[in-house]
């Protein structure tokens, strides 16, 4: 038997079966015919493409794709899901926003969403400073310690999230600078104070430099970082006898800020989040740890 094309057809001697004229190593392929389940398959698939097509956004164009009869939109949707997410969150935004702060802690459930939402505040507002842990990046304070310069209650916190430090953009910010020693002490003195508050919590290079240095304390630095230096929260003046270090840490790193002091800088975050925002910061930070 021959093809249209004039070649031979072979016929399988076992099964009757034409075959497709391929040999490999004298195996033949049998030319049989698809299952019809699997063809009545592909043809539905087909016709699902086109209905699909026609009633979905299927086809780009320039500026948008086809609408579809249905009208249906993803985006659409994904704004219905944000807009029900925000109105399920609503109610407990106006909790907070009437409560105070202590409230809001001692209440588990108000508790928990405010550490939630605060979480996310500060990931998209503060680690770029205080870093993702809130461990701090350098020169800015860690979170997750105990050492407050402007305090570490609840309320306290708020105060300082919401105005910031040294913001001028805000009456209220928190407000505190160190003078320039490097203009009122000689270098050898500098050296002798960076001693003496460098002996409150560890050892100096020269021990002979701590008692004129502490002398010297008195007589500079005692009216604002307090006669046992632990530091004047009325005053911002941080805590020196706690081996926390937010300018460096050495004689070095001391001596330098007594000369030329760095005055770090942080916005008020009230005027830019509204007060529930602010809350729920206060408290996220709160539950860090670190506050009192």
């Amino acid at each position: 038997m021959a093809d249209k094309h004039g070649a031979e057809k072979h016929i399988d001697d076992v099964t009757g079966v034409e075959t497709t004229g391929h040999e490999w190593d004298g195996i033949r392929e049998l030319n049989n015919p698809m299952p019809r389940w699997w063809l009545w398959t592909f043809y539905a698939t087909i016709v699902w493409g086109i209905g699909y097509m026609i009633a979905y956004p299927a086809w780009p164009m320039l500026t948008e794709a086809t609408r579809g009869v249905l009208g249906y939109s993803s985006r659409a949707e994904v704004a219905k899901e944000l807009q029900a997410a925000k109105a399920a969150q609503t109610v407990f935004v106006d909790r907070i926003a009437a409560a105070p702060l202590p409230d809001i802690i001692a209440d588990p459930e108000l508790s928990q969403f405010a550490i939630a939402g605060g979480a996310a505040a500060f990931r998209v507002n503060c680690v770029q400073c205080h870093g993702s842990g809130a461990a701090g990046s350098a020169g800015f304070p860690n979170l997750n310690d105990d050492d407050w310069i402007w305090g570490g209650s609840p309320d306290e916190i708020y105060k300082t999230i919401a105005h910031g430090i040294r913001f001028e953009g805000d009456a209220d910010t928190h407000v505190s600078e160190m003078p320039a020693f490097g203009d009122m002490l000689q270098p050898d003195e500098i050296k002798q104070v960076a001693a003496y508050v460098v002996s409150l919590t560890g050892t100096p290079a020269d021990s002979g430099m701590i008692e004129p240095g502490k002398q010297l304390f008195a007589d500079n630095c005692a009216s604002c970082h307090g006669e046992d230096a632990k530091g004047i929260r009325e005053m911002g003046a941080p805590n020196l006898a706690d081996a926390i270090w937010l300018k460096g840490e050495g004689e070095q790193a001391v001596a330098n800020q007594i000369r030329a002091p760095k005055h770090g800088m942080m916005p008020g975050w009230l005027s830019r989040l509204g007060e529930p925002t602010v809350k729920q910061l206060a408290v996220y930070v709160h539950s860090l740890g670190g506050g009192e």
